[in-house]
């Protein structure tokens, strides 16, 4: 049989064959992204799925619009302009099967084999594997603390056909880093009068645990600006209800034309479900109760490997969202890492997939927000162990 360039050439998702082996009860996983279940509203969820259906009857089973649910739109397009002054109506929203569809829409709309994305260094591997289906040319920068890095931005800027920018401007994934409002002025400062979409990510944006909002960096200013969000980090994952942000009307028109293509609309019933729920709950009690949760499992997490972790280990430490980032410094790859740590039942996503081209990288991604304190300390002081038994490079 002979497959298509772009199936061969896209890499299987690390993550989610790291999660086959990790169902095991004995294996503590820091591993995948996965919202604490604790957090699930189920019994608000419940009454909200009765009511969408005594409500709206047979219209929660039909077939739906491309864009999705009015109502539901109209709700997300006054938060994000009560939130973050956008200006937008809930034209400007089309609703998709999470966001990781909104990155492939994207790709697809927008990616001719050999055209430019410009992708922080390490970035999101799901955006990785979603834009890589499209064959294009990667150009990294290095993500540092304030966010990208502008001399490293600069030079990929100036690649020939880049169609859009990729950020994760608020508790990145896989770092936990948060870009500086000056870094954000900065970065728009560069692109605003290029014909350059910039692409903001904000799945754990309402997940701030410490510091404050920070504006977009070019939502609400440019119409080169997408905003993608989710409710799968709020609300429910399983729904798999995401949304894309856009007063580009070109540019959603064709998105639109390619999620009619792909799968005609995203699940009707969830988007009457989710929106009966926001519309009948205190949603900003819900997400504060989640916010205080993963504060105190970021806390614990960060104590525990201040006390168990060897000093050349570097850790960063967030300010919301779910994940941190290591970084070993005594010789050892995150993959070797990783299959001693598999060996006493503690399992993290190491570093390479997380990046376009490096490979033997030392680096890691560690997730809190899954498991309990007592188990967060165990899997530190495990990893801990393997790393004391590691002889400090010599340089």
């Amino acid at each position: 049989m002979q497959y298509s360039n772009r199936v061969l050439h896209t890499p299987s998702s690390f993550i989610r064959n790291i999660l086959k082996v990790t169902d095991s009860p004995n294996v503590i996983s820091f591993a995948g992204g996965l919202p604490n279940p604790i957090s699930f509203p189920l019994e608000k969820l419940q009454e909200s799925i009765n009511r969408a259906i005594d409500k709206n009857g047979s219209k929660v089973f039909q077939y739906a619009s491309t864009n999705g649910y009015l109502p539901l739109r109209q709700y997300i397009a006054d938060k994000y302009n009560r939130n973050h002054n956008l200006g937008i109506t809930a034209d400007d929203i089309l609703l998709t099967t999470g966001s990781q569809q909104a990155l492939s829409l994207l790709a697809q709309v927008l990616i001719n084999p050999g055209d430019g994305i410009i992708m922080e260094e390490p970035g999101y591997l799901g955006a990785i594997q979603a834009f890589t289906m499209s064959e294009p040319s990667f150009y990294p920068v290095t993500l540092e603390k304030e966010g990208l890095n502008l001399d490293e931005l600069e030079v990929a800027l100036s690649q020939p056909h880049v169609k859009f920018i990729y950020t994760v401007p608020n508790f990145q994934n896989p770092t936990g880093l948060t870009y500086s409002a000056e870094r954000r002025e900065a970065i728009y400062d560069m692109i605003k009068d290029k014909d350059i979409i910039l692409v903001e990510d904000d799945p754990y944006g309402e997940l701030r645990f410490e510091g404050e909002d920070l504006p977009y960096i070019a939502a609400g200013k440019s119409t080169n600006s997408v905003v993608l969000g989710s409710f799968s980090k709020t609300v429910t994952p399983g729904m798999r209800l995401g949304f894309i942000i856009s007063k580009n009307k070109e540019l959603m028109e064709h998105i639109e034309t390619a999620k009619q293509a792909s799968d005609l609309h995203t699940n009707i019933f969830a988007q009457y479900a989710i929106y009966e729920y926001l519309t009948h709950n205190e949603y900003k009690d819900h997400v504060n109760k989640i916010i205080d949760l993963y504060k105190s499992q970021s806390d614990i997490m960060i104590a525990a490997l201040e006390e168990f972790f060897p000093e050349n280990v570097e850790f960063t430490r967030p300010q919301g969202g779910m994940f941190l980032w290591a970084t070993l410094n005594n010789g050892m790859t995150s993959l070797e890492f990783f299959e001693k740590a598999m060996a006493v039942d503690v399992a993290f996503v190491p570093g390479d997939p997380f990046y376009t081209s490096k490979q033997n990288v030392n680096t890691l991604r560690l997730n809190y927000t899954n498991s309990s304190p007592e188990v967060i300390r165990e899997g530190v002081k495990r990893l801990a162990k393997i790393l004391k038994e590691v002889p400090v490079a010599v340089k």
